[in-house]
């Protein structure tokens, strides 16, 4: 009784250790397929997810470039018609519409590059910078019309225009997405 004991043990972990080892050898052997498909899967997935946000993001885009046009002094001046106003009522419209402007596109950033993001941060900053710089440098009775010609001025003035050089941003990164 004790050997067949034994011997029905011995049969059980012989059985056991060949069922383990043909389970092993079957999992190593399909485990590629398994990950292969599973990688298809994944890809097929960030296809499908590129498809919907591309549209969104193209949009992001082109709405970040219409922002950089409009904040352009060259062409928010025009709009406000700056000789209506004093120097520092114009000034706080400019700085209402940069602000109003930013505020509108902020949710942008969801669906562009931190770059892209940063170039539109800087443009703001810059423009307010320039805006604030001109009518401190000038006196309190000036008109909206100096206030106007003074940022002009200093636009004209720099080396390289901002604004063109962040629409090219927005561009390159842009190709970057194709």
């Amino acid at each position: 009784m004790n050997t067949n004991l034994v011997s029905f043990l011995m049969d059980v972990f012989k059985f056991t250790l060949a069922g383990t080892g043909v389970v092993s050898i079957a999992f190593y052997l399909i485990k590629p397929y398994l990950e292969r498909d599973e990688k298809i899967q994944l890809l097929e997935f960030r296809k499908t997810i590129s498809n919907q946000t591309l549209p969104l993001r193209l949009q992001a885009y082109e709405r970040l470039v219409l922002f950089i046009e409009r904040v352009n002094p060259s062409n928010l001046l025009v709009r406000l018609h700056a000789t209506e106003y004093s120097a520092a009522e114009l000034h706080a419209l400019v700085v209402e519409e940069v602000r109003n402007e930013y505020q509108h596109n902020i949710t942008q950033q969801i669906y562009v590059s931190t770059r892209a993001w940063g170039v539109v941060k800087r443009v703001k900053d810059d423009t307010m910078n320039m805006v604030n710089n001109a009518v401190k440098s000038l006196p309190e009775t000036a008109t909206g019309l100096e206030l106007s010609k003074t940022i002009l001025v200093y636009l004209s003035q720099l080396e390289d225009n901002p604004y063109e050089i962040g629409a090219g941003l927005m561009r390159k990164d842009l190709e970057e997405l194709f």
